[in-house]
């Protein structure tokens, strides 16, 4: 029963995960191009908050450690949006606090951490260094989004994102596999088709002012 539980919050940070994508993915093929809205970064900071929590339950450090880092760079891009501060306060505080206090009961109990983490018999030490490789790719794609949004000076979702998106993707995949996780198999498993159809929207997008640009040059 606790198992179910457990599973609940994972699928339902996994289907928060996916909204976010469908509500892009909408969005976007109205635009015919790539987009970047508000409630992208809205749903991922809620949905980001539960797998957060499915992954200490489970006691996944690669989950864990993807979630820490990519919290950071969903409030950037709403602060880029100027709507970080319209959310709740609430929500602000719980936001801003969670992962600092995981850190701070992860590394009170490290012992307890270190022997499921890294001396489970039931995960192989390769396979939590390649579920760690997977969850740091997956969240590399963020990172690149938010140096490339910088730059902008605006909220973007770059053809570079949705690359990275399907390298990091593909293999969280086959990690899910090897540790039969129902929660990452079917969130990943979505979300590469519309990892797909985005770098579609951007290559066509990219054409259509290709051949504007060279019409006006005629």
């Amino acid at each position: 029963m606790e198992n179910l539980y457990i599973y609940l919050i994972g699928f339902l940070s996994q289907a928060l995960f996916s909204a976010r994508l469908i509500m892009q993915w909408i969005k976007s093929e109205k635009a015919g191009d790539s987009l970047s809205p508000t409630i992208f970064w809205q749903l991922s900071i809620l949905a980001s908050w539960l797998l957060f929590i499915y992954g200490l339950l489970r006691d996944d450090f690669a989950i864990i450690l993807g979630q820490i880092i990519a919290y950071t760079i969903y409030i950037r891009n709403l602060q880029l949006q100027n709507q970080w501060k319209k959310l709740p306060l609430a929500t602000r505080i719980i936001a801003l606090t969670t992962p600092f206090i995981a850190v701070v009961s992860i590394l009170h109990h490290w012992d307890h951490y270190y022997q499921q983490l890294f001396q489970n018999k039931y995960i192989p030490l390769w396979l939590v260094f390649w579920g760690i490789a997977g969850q740091i790719t997956f969240t590399f794609r963020f990172i690149y989004q938010w140096i490339y949004s910088e730059r902008k000076g605006e909220s973007c979702l770059p053809m570079g994102f949705w690359l990275i998106s399907i390298v990091g993707s593909c293999m969280i995949l086959s990690y899910a596999i090897y540790r039969s996780d129902p929660v990452l198999l079917i969130g990943q498993g979505f979300g590469l088709l519309v990892y797909i159809r985005n770098i579609m929207l951007i290559r066509k997008h990219n054409m259509k002012l290709e051949v504007g640009g060279n019409q006006n040059e005629a």
